[in-house]
């Protein structure tokens, strides 16, 4: 059975036989150090208004922990349109924190995820072959917390097979075989496309057959850990480090068409969605906080190190540049390929043109965390 962690995508695959012997986790004091708004590059160039609709957002939330209650009822009152007083109220209210590694490092990766647009359809027809699948019924996940507190935010995910739970099919296994007949969601035009889809997570779906465009939410995945098919390459010797990018998977796809269920099956995630009314197209999707993603003012994080729905100052720069990129965002999403302490995804919004910029980046970066004073 696979042993997975409360993210978008889970983690770490495995057999369950006790003892569970896990590695040690660092603690906060290990990786957080308390500095002043001084020590962050750009703060005092921030346009923190620009931040402050997402901020809300994850008051939505934290309001309920006893440390954020008094910030996030203030916060209530703040004049918006006033940057200085945005300003005053963070430096007032919250105190802030370098991330650094377990290893003792400052530095770590940012990159970058949107919400992709794909054209599909409810029926299969004419071009619209490629399934997005809803969860399986006989997809099992179990919470192992209570008999092993070590395994907290962890899960289980299996299937039954007479009187044994065994591993979920991985995306090979399920390619090569009819698993998932009948948990058709929506059909789509373009394997390529449903490919990023489950990698971003989220999307949104127009649909020809009603002239309506629906959004498609995570809702569950396979058990098995996130693998970088742009790293495949890499190691295969198909691409460059610099070449692994979104683009430069698809250029290399379209060379190599015989080649495409290879490269896809070198991820065994397999993501399963549901379909969700896209009220307001101004939104983004909802991340692992549960609050609404604000285009480039929020950020998946490792929550084993950075704590969701906590404000971050990020230092990095623009994709594929050495123009800076700093600003206060915030953490209200999770993802499988998002592990260690300095490690963003920034969420760049809708789009094709997001969709650009998210493929491109793969930036160095370090990362301060905001704590509310009370709290400390």
């Amino acid at each position: 059975m696979a042993l997975t962690g409360c993210s978008t995508q889970p983690t770490v695959p495995g057999t369950i036989k006790p003892p569970v012997v896990l590695p040690p986790i660092a603690k906060p004091a290990e990786i957080l150090r308390l500095t002043s708004y001084a020590a962050l590059p750009g703060w005092d160039k921030d346009e923190l208004r620009d931040a402050w609709p997402a901020f809300l957002a994850s008051c939505e939330v934290m309001i309920k922990k006893a440390d954020w209650r008094e910030p996030c009822t203030i916060a209530r009152d703040v004049d918006a349109s006033d940057g200085k007083a945005v300003r005053t109220f963070f430096e007032s209210f919250f105190a802030p924190y370098q991330v650094f590694n377990p290893d003792g490092s400052e530095t770590g990766l940012a990159t970058g995820y949107y919400e992709p647009l794909l054209h599909g359809a409810r029926k299969r027809g004419g071009r619209y072959q490629v399934a997005l699948h809803r969860v399986p019924d006989d997809l099992l996940t179990v919470d192992l917390a209570s008999v092993y507190p070590e395994l907290k935010s962890m899960r289980l995910r299996g299937r039954q097979v007479g009187n044994k739970i065994v591993p979920y099919p991985s995306r090979e296994q399920m390619s090569q075989s009819n698993l998932l007949a009948g948990e058709e969601l929506l059909w789509v035009d373009d394997a390529i496309d449903a490919f990023f889809l489950q990698v971003q997570g989220s999307g949104r779906v127009q649909l020809a057959d009603s002239k309506e465009t629906v959004r498609v939410a995570y809702a569950d995945q396979n058990g098995y850990p996130y693998k970088s098919i742009g790293r495949y390459l890499v190691d295969k010797g198909e691409l460059k480090l610099d070449q692994a990018s979104a683009q430069g998977i698809k250029a290399w796809l379209a060379a190599n068409p015989t080649r495409q269920q290879e490269l896809l099956n070198a991820n065994p995630s397999y993501v399963f969605f549901k379909e969700e009314k896209l009220a307001d197209p101004k939104k983004g999707p909802k991340g692992a906080l549960g609050v609404a993603l604000t285009a480039q003012r929020s950020i998946a994080v490792d929550p084993q190190y950075v704590p969701l729905g906590v404000p971050v100052f990020l230092s990095s720069t623009l994709p594929a540049s050495e123009l800076p990129l700093q600003r206060l965002v915030m953490a209200q999403d999770t993802g499988g390929a998002i592990k260690n302490a300095v490690r963003a995804d920034v969420f760049w919004g809708f789009g094709a043109e997001a969709g650009e910029k998210a493929g491109r980046m793969k930036q160095r970066a370090m990362m301060w965390v905001l704590l509310p004073k009370s709290g400390t």
